[in-house]
């Protein structure tokens, strides 16, 4: 089962979860507001995308943190912190497709790549 991770009000998230339906790509969604960060599946979302794609620094959430927040984001177990403590510095969507394999954004083209 593919999971997309993110939040409702999203707009990149909202249309990712359009382009899966509108595919038939059996998935479901998991809210960051409703039902937190996976704690569990961070480290393998930073192996697989890296901090520097998975962390959002250009959206006003990292805007908004201060700058020895900001600064403390050197590693895994930093990100993650922030991250448990901020889930909107995280990029969005994030999917978790049915394979494993582990995505950060959305496009048409990235999406219609995984399709077999």
């Amino acid at each position: 089962m593919t999971i997309l991770y993110g939040i409702p009000n999203c707009d990149t998230v909202k249309k990712a979860r359009t382009w899966l339906t509108e595919h038939g790509v059996d998935h479901q969604f998991h809210d960051f507001k409703k039902q937190g960060v996976p704690t569990a599946l961070l480290p393998g979302w930073i192996e697989a995308a890296g901090l520097d794609t998975l962390i959002n620094r250009r959206g006003p959430t990292w805007r908004k943190l201060d700058a020895a927040t900001q600064a403390s984001v050197v590693d895994t177990p930093s990100a993650m912190a922030v991250m448990q403590e901020h889930s909107s510095v995280i990029k969005r969507p994030v999917v978790v497709w049915s394979d494993g394999v582990v995505t950060v954004g959305f496009s048409d083209a990235a999406f219609a790549a995984r399709l077999p």
